[in-house]
């Protein structure tokens, strides 16, 4: 099986078994139907995926790489919070009537500020400083910006990466106030993968640790039948993931710069609900 298959499927059961239900408390998620969405969690869940000898697909039901991808870019490159821009409807629920999500995620990264090299937003600094000051432990974002937050339709769930380079790999942490284990896990685990691996070859290095912090990982009620049923499948091994390698520049990656060989996955024909 592929390692984000044994991690995903150990997480799962491990929420399952000694996870704790906030069904005693006054949640904000709702169902469609307007049914408080209770959960069943696991507080501060960490996960480590070495880069260097896999890419972290899970092959229990399929992850669409290209979309995610598309989604960390609409974030990463374009720096856009409004829905136009971005080409799926997976943020249509929190949009408002002119497709912005307020000043969430994208507007984050991309709000300019003055250093004594000149003025950066937070992944130009980035990038700035993995060419110029790889040794720097000061090499990161944090989209969680309290003066904004009540201007956010939703409040950023992956909120902060910190980079840090050891001999010529990058490494990253992804931290995660809260996630949905069935419908995020592994999108956001391979969005962010996907990413260490774009900046490591931008920037001449070679990928190494991708380290997922979660605060609150969580199973919704209405989720936990499509759980035991994902859990019923039997793992491939993982696909050999591809980066376009002709690209040094970090604004020319597209969705289409991402590739897999022999993705096998099992399909997971079932509507999933999707609590807002």
């Amino acid at each position: 099986m592929s390692y984000a298959d044994k991690v995903l499927i150990e997480n799962l059961r491990d929420i399952l078994k000694n996870g704790v239900w906030d069904t005693d408390m006054d949640v904000r998620p709702r169902w469609e139907d307007g049914s408080p969405a209770h959960t069943i969690k696991k507080f501060a869940m960490v996960n480590r995926y070495d880069l260097s000898k896999e890419f972290p697909i899970i092959t229990l039901r399929r992850t669409y790489l290209k979309s995610a991808t598309d989604e960390l870019l609409w974030i990463w490159q374009k720096k856009s919070n409004n829905i136009k821009d971005l080409n799926s409807r997976i943020w249509d629920s929190w949009a408002d009537e002119t497709g912005s999500i307020g000043k969430a995620y994208g507007y984050q990264l991309g709000v300019k500020h003055r250093y004594p090299e000149g003025e950066f937003d937070q992944v130009d600094r980035v990038i700035y400083d993995l060419k110029n000051n790889p040794a720097s432990r000061r090499i990161l974002t944090n989209i969680y910006n309290h003066h904004d937050l009540s201007e956010m339709r939703l409040y950023p769930c992956a909120y902060s990466v910190t980079f840090n380079v050891a001999g010529n790999k990058l490494s990253a942490i992804l931290n995660q106030r809260s996630q949905d284990m069935l419908v995020a896990n592994n999108w956001n685990v391979c969005q962010y993968a996907v990413l260490v691996h774009m900046l490591a070859q931008v920037c001449s290095l070679e990928p190494g640790e991708l380290v997922h912090v979660v605060a609150d990982a969580h199973i919704y009620d209405r989720h936990i039948p499509l759980v035991e049923k994902l859990l019923e499948a039997e793992p491939y091994p993982a696909p050999k993931f591809e980066l376009e390698d002709n690209v040094d520049d970090f604004y020319k990656f597209t969705k289409d710069s991402v590739s897999l060989t022999d993705y096998r996955y099992h399909d997971f024909n079932v509507k999933i609900p999707v609590a807002v």
